[in-house]
């Protein structure tokens, strides 16, 4: 592994491009999920199917995001990052000329594979250039960077929608990644990947692993079938498949000892597991309360939901510098306690709801999760050696990805229990009211239970 000091002037420039890239995937979702009523008329699309145009995509990046940072590791973590960009390029001017709803679902798990490659490999890229007296402060603006995308998704998604229709957004996608792209091929020329040379890629894991994320998360969307039912189970024990594969492969996919053997990283993914489960799918039900319920344009309803996400890209710098000097554990817990009473009180959400009841609640949101994930992604980085940073990476990713898919699953789940596979009409907006309470009341008992998950995991720097 390349461990050469960089100077300044490099370190600038990787922070720079991780930032940017930082920024384009998040600011994909949200500003999808602004626009999601928008496709769902014009392609008369159910709301279970609605919420697959956001499922598809992270569950094609949680599937891919461990095999694709072992390439890294590899083949270099910098080349796979370009190949992400241009890849993202690609599958989002095809997103944005897709020809009916199908091939938009088809083109969508493209972006979430190039996303993959992304960020699988940016996290370890900047921890690899930052030494860890700097690093809290790196991954804070990197995750600054992340909720500006979140920010600025439903203002920017909004506006597009409104006045350029939902195609642009997927444009604009395509030319922030070519200029992420562009700068990682020009500016930075050192590479960085584990001297991989005689070992071999694990093909069997892989799969398995695909199979077993893909499964869980198709048959938990799908249920109360009994599709569902099969598909979930099929998901579950492909899953014991891969543990026991992993732990008899001579050049394993994922490294299990770290999590059997290190308590701090395996407990602060779980953390982050949970906290993700428990807030990703807030954005989607909110947008389509504020424009079902309320009545609210898309541009309208962006300017109310940047609520969460500017707070979290204001305070997530000055949580990763303070997680540099106090114990990052408190520091997550404590906005992981926070985000459990934001998610309470939206329990109360009706018809009746004002806006200066909701805009401080999403403030509130926003807060907790800031004050945690930038500690967490600091801690998870931290208690590993440099050698494991692209697993690290990768780890925490999927632990991302893999919770949003597993929120937009419960909440897809919800609406099919609650609604069924129909379109959302005034007919159906108490059921759809009722379905919205139900999931946040999930969301706030996990989020209850990710709280005591991250004081359990145990001090970085004892």
């Amino acid at each position: 592994m390349d461990t050469r000091p960089v100077g300044p002037a490099v370190k600038r420039v990787v922070l720079t491009v991780t930032t940017v890239g930082a920024f384009l995937t998040p600011w994909m979702v949200s500003s999808i999920n602004i626009a999601l009523p928008t496709i769902g008329r014009q392609y008369s699309m159910s709301a279970v199917a609605m919420g697959w145009i956001s499922t598809i995509y992270i569950l094609a990046s949680a599937a891919l995001l461990v095999p694709f940072s072992k390439l890294g590791d590899m083949f270099g973590r910098r080349r796979i990052y370009i190949y992400g960009a241009i890849l993202f390029c690609i599958a989002s001017l095809l997103c944005a000329w897709t020809p009916n709803e199908h091939w938009l679902m088809v083109f969508r798990a493209l972006q979430g594979a190039a996303a993959a490659l992304i960020f699988g490999t940016g996290l370890a890229i900047v921890s690899s250039v930052f030494p860890p007296g700097e690093r809290g402060r790196a991954l804070g603006i990197n995750v600054a960077a992340t909720y500006l995308g979140l920010s600025a998704g439903p203002v920017l998604g909004g506006f597009m929608t409104q006045r350029l229709g939902w195609h642009s957004v997927f444009i604009a996608a395509a030319i922030l990644a070519a200029l992420v792209a562009a700068l990682m091929a020009l500016f930075v020329k050192q590479e960085w990947k584990v001297d991989e040379g005689r070992r071999r890629f694990d093909f069997v894991g892989s799969a398995i692993y695909i199979i077993a994320l893909s499964g869980f998360t198709w048959g938990l969307s799908d249920l109360p079938s009994l599709l569902g039912a099969v598909v979930l189970a099929g998901g579950v024990l492909a899953l014991v498949l891969f543990v026991w594969w992993e732990s008899r492969c001579a050049h394993p996919l994922l490294d299990l000892w770290l999590f059997r053997h290190n308590r701090v990283f395996a407990l602060s993914n779980l953390a982050s597991f949970i906290n993700y489960s428990a807030t990703f799918a807030v954005g989607f039900l909110i947008s389509l309360y504020l424009q079902y319920i309320k009545g609210y344009s898309a541009e309208t309803a962006g300017f109310v939901l940047v609520a969460q996400p500017a707070l979290q890209a204001l305070v997530s710098p000055w949580a990763g510098r303070l997680s540099d000097r106090v114990e990052p554990r408190l520091v997550a817990s404590t906005g992981m306690a926070l985000g459990s009473l934001g998610l309470g009180l939206m329990v109360f959400l009706g018809r009746g709801t004002s806006i200066a009841f909701l805009v401080p609640v999403l403030a509130l949101l926003g807060l907790g999760f800031a004050l945690f994930s930038s500690p967490n992604t600091n801690t998870i980085m931290s208690s590993v050696e440099p050698q494991h940073y692209g697993l690290a990476s990768a780890t925490l990713a999927t632990m991302r990805t893999a919770g949003q898919m597993f929120s937009m699953a419960v909440a897809m789940l919800v609406f099919a229990l609650v609604i069924g596979p129909v379109q959302i009409t005034p007919d159906r907006y108490d059921a759809f009211l009722q379905a919205t309470r139900l999931a946040f009341i999930i969301f706030a008992a996990l989020c209850v239970v990710g709280t005591f998950a991250s004081l359990a995991r145990g001090n970085l720097r004892s």
